[in-house]
């Protein structure tokens, strides 16, 4: 758990990025925070780690005062991805990934264990990434192995600002996609600054919406759709992003069937074509490999998964909570 109190943050030309703030951001939970430029998102998450100091108030990991820790080796306790990847450009992957380990001495043997382990796990092939340096990847490629080298000393806590937005749309759905996935594996704290809304509602177990340095509204992205805290909140998120959020779920899935698709080597469930888009992902979140197989009057006339629901969605100006 990361508390923070009474935090304030003034510069020396006397503007204050953050305003006695009072926050704790939950364990094992992916948390967004977002908000205009300016608004002190990024230096809220960067004192987390220490690159930015409080002016005044405390902040807490496991209720210990993080002032009374090495600075160092709280650093390599945390991962930390940031928009501009950071690969070193002269090592290769796997250097790349394991510096951490090695800096904390890890021997080896159990170093190019974790490198594979975490290749894998971000659906690099090691045989195939490990030993190419980072020009020799696409930029999504490269952010995949920035998220490895944030978990390579399998930390409880990642600090992730702005990860995805230098991506083009399919690289930063795809790897939105994988961190869902991925949270789902392994439960870690992840702090995850954004600009864009969507993106938030779209990852975030919980959304801290910030203004002027101070926090507007905390809360789930569900209740942060029914319920806004004011009407910055609701202007922030857009009323047109409420209303089709709102109602997209209950739309039915016939609607959305966008092709046909013989060739699915997956499971495939014949479901109705007035089932809603809730109970679709309902079915496929039981049901991760499955296509379902679109009926009408017992014809199949399509199918749908969650990447073809989720494009639908983003197509409407919103998203789809899977």
């Amino acid at each position: 758990m990361i508390r923070f109190e009474n935090v304030t943050k003034r510069f020396a030309d006397g503007t204050e990025a953050l305003k006695n703030v009072s926050v704790t951001i939950p364990t094992n939970k992916l948390t967004a925070i977002i908000g205009p430029s300016g608004c002190g998102k990024t230096t809220l998450m960067r004192m987390i780690n220490r690159l930015e100091v409080p002016s005044e108030g405390a902040i807490y990991i496991d209720e210990l005062p993080i002032f009374e820790r090495d600075e160092v080796e709280l650093r390599r306790s945390i991962g930390y991805v940031i928009q501009r990847i950071g690969l070193i450009p002269h090592m290769t992957i796997e250097d790349n990934i394991a510096l951490v380990p090695e800096l904390l001495k890890w021997d080896k043997e159990k170093t190019a264990v974790r490198v594979d382990e975490l290749l894998d796990m971000v659906d690099l092939d090691p045989a195939v990434f490990k030993k190419r340096y980072p020009f020799e990847l696409s930029g999504g490629q490269q952010q995949r192995v920035g998220v490895s080298r944030a978990l390579a000393s399998d930390p409880n806590i990642i600090l992730m600002d702005e990860p995805f937005s230098a991506l083009d749309p399919i690289s930063r759905e795809q790897l939105q996609k994988e961190l869902k996935k991925l949270q789902k594996k392994i439960k870690k704290t992840i702090v995850f600054v954004t600009h864009d809304m969507d993106e938030a509602l779209e990852i975030a177990d919980v959304i801290i919406v910030m203004r002027e340095g101070q926090i507007e509204q905390i809360s789930s992205p569900d209740e942060l759709i029914e319920n806004q805290a004011n009407d910055f909140v609701r202007e922030f998120i857009g009323q047109e992003r409420i209303d089709r959020q709102r109602n997209f779920g209950q739309r039915p899935i016939k609607e959305f069937v966008r092709f046909y698709d013989e060739t699915w080597t997956g499971e495939v469930r014949e479901v109705t074509s007035m089932l809603t888009v809730d109970d679709a992902i309902t079915v496929l979140d039981a049901h991760p490999s499955s296509r379902l197989a679109v009926a009408e009057d017992g014809v199949v006339i399509g199918y749908i998964g969650h990447h073809s629901l989720l494009q639908a969605s983003m197509d409407n100006g919103k998203w789809v909570k899977s």
